[in-house]
């Protein structure tokens, strides 16, 4: 079934767990992403970044997530991961998805609050949940690039959220999008002082890459949505890689696609557990 993510963030909240979401490029992801879901009795969102909705549109997208999300039995969201400005938000509340991200991280403090409070009054208005992203989490997703040094501060957060009206906040805590070229060393502690003073679901970006033990302990200090992206996207090629190097006759996109959508899934499955979704539909 197709919902918003207010509700299953704030069960996730309340029930110490987090909701695993999964940046989809392909109808073969989105089928893998939510048959791990249905598999597992999970609650899931699935996103699609700016950068994504660049080679195809948001309603290709929300199409595909809809078609098979209205056959589950378990609470499936799809969100705008990442949106870059108001243009892109409004695009893709008006194609149907059911969250939003505005990221006006780049920006200074103000331009921040006042971009993220421009999208967010307007899904207020249209009954959408919207998350905005105060720090700055490192490395490069698609078009979004940024240093990795710059941690949230908690009263900082207290006053984004309250001016701001977002429903849940990304953090900054020494995360990064893409390929990790060494452990990364997360501020857990500074993660704990923002719970105390931010009472919204507090969202993971960057988590591709983490251990286990390291989102778990994101989740237990807080974290209520753990984002997933490029590992998918490893996974997923991986998986045709080595169908095409078996077997180089093969031409037929369902071949190789089928295995990739199989990687995923067992991907998803796994990351789930992790983040303790499973059982919680």
């Amino acid at each position: 079934m197709l919902v918003t993510s207010k509700e299953m963030l704030q069960k996730a909240q309340d029930g110490g767990y987090a909701v695993g979401a999964f940046n989809v490029e392909n109808m073969e992801m989105v089928q893998a992403v939510i048959a791990a879901a249905e598999e597992l009795n999970s609650p899931v969102m699935l996103q699609t970044t700016s950068s994504t909705l660049k080679y195809a549109t948001p309603e290709l997208y929300f199409g595909n997530v809809k078609a098979v999300a209205e056959a589950a039995q378990v609470p499936v969201c799809i969100h705008l991961d990442h949106g870059k400005d108001f243009d892109i938000s409004m695009k893709c509340l008006r194609a149907g998805y059911t969250s939003i991200m505005i990221d006006g991280s780049h920006e200074e403090f103000e331009e921040n609050i006042r971009m993220t409070k421009e999208v967010a009054d307007v899904c207020k208005a249209m009954g959408i949940p919207c998350e905005g992203e105060l720090g700055k989490v490192g490395g490069k997703e698609d078009d979004v690039e940024a240093e990795g040094d710059a941690y949230t501060d908690p009263q900082e957060a207290k006053e984004f959220v309250e001016r701001t009206g977002v429903t849940s906040l990304a953090v900054g805590i020494g995360t990064a999008h893409g390929v990790y070229k060494s452990t990364p060393v997360l501020n857990v502690e500074r993660l704990s002082e923002i719970r105390e003073v931010v009472d919204i679901p507090l969202v993971l970006h960057g988590a591709s890459g983490l251990s286990d033990e390291a989102v778990r302990e994101c989740i237990r200090r807080g974290i209520c949505k753990v984002n997933f992206a490029t590992e998918l996207r490893q996974a997923y090629t991986a998986a045709v890689k080595k169908v095409l190097e078996e077997k180089p006759e093969t031409f037929d996109p369902k071949v190789y696609g089928k295995a990739g959508r199989e990687a995923v899934k067992q991907l998803v499955m796994n990351r789930m557990k992790v983040c303790q979704s499973d059982g919680r539909a």
